[in-house]
């Protein structure tokens, strides 16, 4: 019999997502109008889009890794970059 599956290969997730501990038993509706509910320990999960779901906590922590530091806020990088563009550039002094 002949093998009908590809080589084993590894894959990793590629969003970046921001997520928060439940301290508490949580429950709503999300904007699809799909009921998410969790248990304390159980992880609030953002995407980039605004989405928000409650993800298992088992599944959770085997899909993602933590970053060292949280990215600051869209409204604060827009604030960083205006600035920045601010800024005199800095220009070596003009020889005569």
């Amino acid at each position: 019999m002949r093998n009908t599956f590809a080589e084993w290969k590894m894959y990793r997730t590629r969003f970046l997502v921001k997520a928060r501990r439940l301290s508490a038993s949580a429950s709503f509706v999300d904007a699809l109008g799909r009921e998410q509910r969790g248990q304390t320990g159980d992880y609030l999960v953002e995407a980039a889009d605004g989405s928000r779901s409650i993800q298992r906590r088992e599944i959770f922590e085997d899909i993602y890794v933590a970053m060292e530091t949280v990215e600051a806020s869209p409204a604060s990088r827009r604030r960083s970059v205006a600035n920045h563009k601010h800024q005199a550039p800095n220009r070596p002094a003009a020889t005569a």
